[in-house]
């Protein structure tokens, strides 16, 4: 799981939110390659050149892409099932 305590969120959320709200002035043509800056330079930064700390940064990547999929994109397309039905 990608949660970290309720007494931690505070410290972080409001740095997230001024970002999300910097993010969000983009054109959507240029939000994608933002993010990947952005997500780029903190693992740049926060992950030693090893490929031990590489590996676990890959590890996060993919576990950031599933979690997505599923708290995300998995609701949205049954939503869509239900409206349009299945294939």
């Amino acid at each position: 799981m990608p949660y970290i305590k309720q007494e931690s969120r505070p410290k972080w959320d409001s740095l997230i939110q001024q970002l999300i709200e910097e993010i969000k002035k983009e054109s959507p043509e240029s939000i994608d390659g933002t993010l990947n800056y952005i997500i780029t330079r903190i693992f740049k930064a926060v992950y030693p050149a090893r490929y031990y700390h590489y590996n676990k940064a890959i590890g996060v990547l993919e576990c950031i892409k599933q979690e997505f999929y599923r708290r995300v994109v998995a609701i949205y397309e049954n939503e869509k099932i239900a409206e349009n039905g299945d294939v």
